[in-house]
């Protein structure tokens, strides 16, 4: 999620797209809440373009305070590797290790070959050189590749050095069957699409998924085996309704459509498409006093779906997955009090495993759990939930990934104790499809090595999402950021198997 669009907006958007009119050619929508069929039209069009959007400008100042409290950093000599980073690595793992040691880099995504050991992570950069010279992107998109399994890294580039105020929301697959790499990105409030068939030598030049839809945040993206299916789910007008766009030439033409038309905040945290070719698009649905994406504490459940697609996206169906309560609200610098809210993470796997994850609270405002369902039957049922943080800890933005024969992998940030300042990585593991897990184990191991870590963890989670990758040898890289405060500085850190 972009810095300028974590849960929060400017009031006025919402009477700027209200003078809007949607013209949506021959779809139906359902409400969020319960299981409906929704069959998917033509081109959605619409609304003001995203240069007058008032978004923007909120999106520049959030830019602005990062970039200040980076350069307010580097003077006290406390920006990225601030001394040599001590490592008490776990059991099983190679060590955390920083991505930049000078950068200030905040949401991270990781995507692993299957068949070949290419393993390629993506951040959004702040506080760096631009790559281009004029009108180029702050923060951009950096890119770094390994061809060992993620043993070691080039230096990183941009993913792609082009005109634009700012890059946000990098995220990143390799297709199964050839390799080829596929990213979406925000470009300002634009999702673009690249694709590299060199191993991420050179990438395409950007493809516009939106269409005419006005304004866009917070992509995922899924892909097909084969690659011919591409998967955009995003967040949209009116106010913040989950739209998806979709291509069946390898991303070079997309349609786009309106899931749901309602007053809740929709975000995607993860979509995938299983070897049979199902697609599962995930959404966290949040009301907001009333409607709109206020950037406040919610009114009622968040309410956590899943829509699932037999037919290539021409149709979906809606599965309420599960409803929790609003969790306790952020209080560090530069968060609103919805920050650590409303995040889920999904992955199916080639036995016919679904296995959804989620952070919630069972009581408002309390402290947050990281909850497991598993389902065999394409999201119909659902196993009952398995708390996989511990009991008395605040706990947020869970990744999974998983392979076959039910092994399932997972991550969180979890407190130690109540303590919101003092954050670390956890990671199980799953050989049952997600029904029972192994002993937690810290993976955030590095002791020191930036201003805003220790002994006993880091101060704040970096960004709204971090991902994990299993490289074709069947290792877990595991990428997440940690940070001062929301604002930052920060930084991008990763571990993984040996």
């Amino acid at each position: 999620m972009s810095a300028a669009l974590t849960r929060r907006s400017i009031p006025a958007i919402l009477a700027v797209l209200a003078l809007a009119t949607l013209l949506v050619a021959a779809f139906t929508v359902t409400q969020l809440g319960g299981p409906g069929e929704i069959a998917l039209g033509e081109h959605a069009r619409g609304g003001p373009s995203a240069d007058d959007n008032p978004e923007k400008e909120e999106q520049s100042e959030q830019a602005e305070k990062k970039r200040q409290a980076f350069e307010k950093a580097v003077a006290a000599g406390k920006a990225g590797k601030e001394q040599p980073i001590a490592l008490a690595a776990a059991a099983g793992w190679a060590g955390e290790q920083l991505m930049d040691a000078a950068a200030d880099d905040w949401e991270p995504a990781v995507a692993a070959d299957p068949l070949n050991p290419w393993v390629y992570i993506l951040s959004t950069r702040y506080g760096s050189t631009k790559p281009c010279p004029g009108n180029c992107p702050d923060p951009y998109i950096a890119i770094e590749i390994s061809s060992n399994g993620g043993a070691s890294f080039g230096a990183g580039k941009p993913l792609c050095a082009c005109k634009g105020g700012g890059q946000f929301d990098p995220i990143i697959e390799v297709v199964r069957n050839t390799g080829a790499v596929y990213s979406v990105y925000m470009n300002g409030f634009n999702v673009v699409f690249v694709k590299s068939t060199n191993h991420g030598s050179t990438f395409s030049a950007p493809v516009k998924v939106y269409g005419n839809v006005s304004w866009n945040d917070k992509p995922v993206l899924a892909v097909s085996d084969d690659g011919k299916d591409v998967y955009v789910a995003f967040n949209g007008p009116t106010g913040g309704d989950p739209w998806l766009a979709q291509s069946h030439d390898s991303g070079s033409t997309w349609t786009q459509t309106k899931l749901v038309d309602s007053n809740r905040y929709d975000f995607a945290f993860d979509a995938d498409v299983a070897g049979d070719g199902t697609v599962y698009i995930g959404e966290s649905s949040i009301l907001y006093g009333g409607g709109g994406n206020k950037g406040t504490t919610p009114s009622g459940t968040i309410d956590e779906h899943l829509f699932v697609s037999t037919n290539k996206g021409a149709s979906f169906t809606d599965r309420l997955v599960a409803q929790v309560q609003p969790g306790l609200a952020c209080t560090a610098a530069g968060c609103t009090p919805d920050y650590y809210i409303g995040h889920h993470a999904l992955s199916a796997d080639t036995s016919g495993n679904l296995v959804f994850l989620y952070d919630g609270a069972t009581t408002a405002g309390g402290l947050q759990s990281i909850y497991a369902r598993k389902s065999t039957d394409k999201g119909a049922t659902w196993s009952a939930p398995s708390t996989l943080s511990a009991g008395g800890t605040q706990a947020v933005e869970p990744a999974v990934e998983s392979t076959g024969n039910g092994d399932v992998r997972a991550w969180y940030f979890q407190t130690t104790g109540t303590d919101v300042d003092t954050w670390n990585v956890y990671y199980r593991r799953s050989a049952d499809g997600g029904s029972t897990w192994t002993a937690a184990v810290d993976i955030s191991d590095a002791t020191s090595g930036a201003a805003y870590k220790s002994a006993a963890g880091f101060r704040e989670p970096y960004g709204d999402y971090g991902e994990m990758a299993i490289t074709s040898a069947g290792k877990t890289f595991a990428i997440w950021g940690e940070g001062d405060s929301y604002t930052g500085p920060g930084g991008v850190w990763f571990n993984r198997e040996p």
